[in-house]
C-alpha cells in the first residue's frame, strides 16, 4: 500500500516529499507516542482532562516549568519522570539524526530538489553555457534587461563566481543532451553557447539542435573556419568575439557619432525589437496588405519602424507605402512602454519577439 504522500503526485514530487519526510519519521513518531502516552498517564492517574494532560506533557518536554496544573499524586510524579526520561531519549535520537543527516549529505539533496524544481518553472529564459570572460558580460547584460537567465557551467569556482552575481546555475557539462533538458531547453527563449573551445560549442549547438529545432542557438566563435562549421551544425547566430571587437574599433574611428548613439542607448529605456509577422493566412488576414501609413504606429504607439526585412531584402527607414505581408521582420525602436503598445496593436499578426543587442 502506498504512503498518503505517493498518492496522485508527480515522480519529482514524490521524490521531494519522500527525501524531506523519511529521514524524520523516527523522531515524529518517538515524539508522538511520548506525548500520547505521557497524556494517557497523566489522564489515569491524576483523572485530569485530555487540554491538562496535554498541557502538562508539552511544558515538561519543553523544560518550561510553568508548574504543575494540580499537585500531583505519588503515581502522577512517576509518570512526570518517565516523561523527562523519554524527552530526554527522543533529543538524543534528534541530535543524532541530524548529526548522520549532515554526515551523509541530506541537506545538499534538499537543495538541489528544490533547485530542479525550481528549473521545472522557468520558462522564457535564456541559457547559458560557459561563465567565462564573454560568459560575463553577457549575463550582466541580460541582467540589465531583466531577461531570466540560466548560467550552465561545469566548473565550481566559476558557478560560484556566477551565484555570487545573483545568477541562478546548474553544474554541469553542457554538451550533453540531458544537462540541455534539465536546464529547460524546450522552454526557454534562447541558448547562448560561450564556452571557450569552439569543439564544446559545436557540441552544444549540435545537441540543443537536435533537441529543439526550432531554439534560437546563438554561438561563440574563434575563427572563420568555426564559424562556418557552427552555421552548418545549426547556429542561428555565430558570434567572434574579435571579429566584432574589431568592427567596434573600426566603427568608432569612422563613426564615432554612431557608436556613442549606441552606447547611449544601451544605458537608455529604449531598446530595438524584432517584431516577426507570422505567416498564417488566417492570424494575418487583418493586416495583409495593410500599409504602415494605415497603422499609423507612431502615433498609436510611440515606437519607430526603423527597418523590415522580407527575405533577403532588407527596407532601411521605411515609408508608409510600404506594405506589411506575411512572415516579414519589422525592427522596431522604443521604450518598453512602446513596444508593449505595438504588440497590442499588431495582435495575433506577431508571431514572435526578439530583443536585438543594444
Amino acid at each position: 500500500m502506498k504512503r498518503w504522500w505517493q498518492k496522485s503526485q508527480p515522480p519529482l514530487q514524490r521524490l521531494w516529499l519522500q527525501l524531506l519526510i523519511k529521514p524524520w519519521l523516527g523522531p515524529l513518531m518517538a515524539l508522538t507516542i511520548l506525548v500520547l502516552g505521557g497524556a494517557v498517564g497523566y489522564r489515569i492517574t491524576e483523572g485530569w482532562d485530555w487540554g491538562d494532560c496535554l498541557w502538562m506533557v508539552l511544558i515538561t518536554i519543553s523544560t518550561i516549568g510553568y508548574g504543575e496544573v494540580e499537585p500531583l499524586s505519588q503515581t502522577g510524579r512517576l509518570v512526570t519522570v518517565l516523561i523527562i526520561i523519554g524527552g530526554v531519549v527522543v533529543v538524543q535520537l534528534t541530535i543524532q539524526r541530524l548529526l548522520r543527516l549532515t554526515e551523509s549529505g541530506y541537506f545538499r539533496q534538499v537543495r538541489e530538489l528544490r533547485f530542479r524544481r525550481m528549473l521545472r518553472r522557468m520558462h522564457d529564459h535564456v541559457i547559458l553555457c560557459g561563465y567565462g570572460r564573454i560568459g560575463r558580460e553577457i549575463a550582466e547584460q541580460l541582467q540589465l534587461e531583466e531577461v531570466p537567465v540560466l548560467v550552465v557551467e561545469s566548473d565550481p569556482s566559476q558557478r560560484m563566481l556566477a551565484e555570487e552575481r545573483g545568477l541562478k546555475t546548474l553544474l554541469a557539462d553542457a554538451t550533453l543532451d540531458e544537462t540541455l533538458l534539465e536546464a529547460g531547453l524546450n522552454r526557454c527563449r534562447s541558448l547562448v553557447a560561450a564556452l571557450p573551445s569552439n569543439a564544446a560549442n559545436l557540441y552544444v549547438v549540435l545537441s540543443a539542435k537536435s533537441l529543439h529545432p526550432q531554439c534560437r542557438l546563438i554561438s561563440r566563435a574563434e575563427s572563420e573556419e568555426a564559424s562556418v562549421k557552427l552555421k552548418l551544425a545549426g547556429a542561428t547566430v555565430v558570434v567572434s568575439p574579435y571579429v566584432a571587437a574589431g568592427r567596434t574599433m573600426a566603427a568608432t574611428a569612422l563613426r564615432p557619432l554612431a557608436v556613442d548613439f549606441m552606447d547611449l542607448l544601451a544605458g537608455s529605456d529604449c531598446e530595438i525589437e524584432e517584431f516577426r509577422l507570422s505567416r498564417d493566412p488566417q492570424l494575418f488576414k487583418e493586416l495583409n496588405h495593410c500599409k504602415l501609413s494605415k497603422l499609423h504606429i507612431g502615433r498609436r504607439t510611440g515606437a519607430l519602424v526603423i527597418a523590415i526585412r522580407d527575405g533577403t531584402t532588407l527596407i532601411a527607414n521605411p515609408g508608409g507605402e510600404v506594405e506589411l505581408s506575411p512572415g516579414q521582420l519589422l525592427v522596431v525602436l522604443g521604450s518598453k512602454a512602446q513596444l508593449a503598445q505595438l504588440r497590442e496593436l499588431l495582435g495575433k499578426a506577431l508571431e514572435t519577439i526578439e530583443i536585438m543587442a543594444n
